[in-house]
């Protein structure tokens, strides 16, 4: 299953016409970011029908799934993991074990996915006020991918969809915001400070506030660009 909300992973699996319904399902592979006690909800409910829950979220975003090179975050049944790994090893050749903890690949890839967020969102800051001053952001890609500010939007979603104006790396804003609440909300449960990602995540509430839940995931930059009242040129 790979499904963009809570909600709609809620239906197809739980739902009137849900998986949880049929007898056919023995093992149920979760590739959706829900975090912790979705997932535990999940493979309890699931156990009680006798089917095995293996959780395996993915990194990569569309360019990772085209190209077979996504990061796959593994926790569940180790004999479970085993069967399934024949198929997950297509998807990417990350295979990162989180054990067999419950949730416990969540926790991997809400860590990744905060970084992420992380990035973009200061990206898109730095180089809006990089191009207002005068810097061409051909150039300032780079120099920073060789230095050390390089990052995952420096390296991917800003030649792909910003420099391009685009804006069509291919996720909508309200998933990451998705995520970035199930973050901080494990940060919380943990007792760790997430000042940062708190930061970040009133960043793009800002945006989804002006309308862009739909949008995509980069047009975070045309909203700090009109509160700065400029637009960086295209360049690709």
């Amino acid at each position: 299953m790979s499904l963009p909300t809570l909600a709609a992973f809620r239906e197809v699996a739980f739902g009137a016409d849900g998986l949880i319904h049929g007898k056919a399902m023995k093992l149920l592979v979760n590739t959706c970011t829900v975090g912790v006690p979705f997932v535990r909800e999940i493979e309890q409910a699931m156990a009680q029908r006798g089917v095995t829950v293996v959780d395996c979220p993915i990194s990569g975003g569309p360019p990772g799934a085209r190209a077979g090179t996504l990061s796959v975050m593994i926790s569940g049944d180790p004999a479970a993991v085993e069967r399934v790994r024949p198929m997950i090893s297509l998807w990417g050749k990350t295979l990162n074990i989180a054990g067999d903890k419950p949730g416990a690949a969540q926790v991997l890839k809400l860590t990744n996915n905060i970084l992420s967020a992380v990035a973009l969102a200061a990206t898109a800051e730095a180089f809006v006020m990089g191009a207002k001053g005068g810097l061409d952001p051909e150039i300032m890609v780079q120099a920073i991918s060789a230095g050390s500010g390089r990052n995952s939007a420096v390296d991917g979603k800003f030649p792909a969809a910003v420099l391009t104006r685009s804006f069509d790396y291919g996720a909508e804003m309200h998933i990451i915001m998705k995520d970035i609440d199930l973050a901080i909300a494990q940060g919380e449960e943990l007792g760790v400070p997430m000042w940062v990602c708190e930061a970040a995540r009133l960043v793009f509430k800002h945006a989804m506030q002006k309308g862009a839940a739909r949008e995509d995931l980069t047009a975070i930059v045309k909203y700090i660009e009109r509160d700065a009242d400029f637009e960086m040129p295209k360049t690709r």
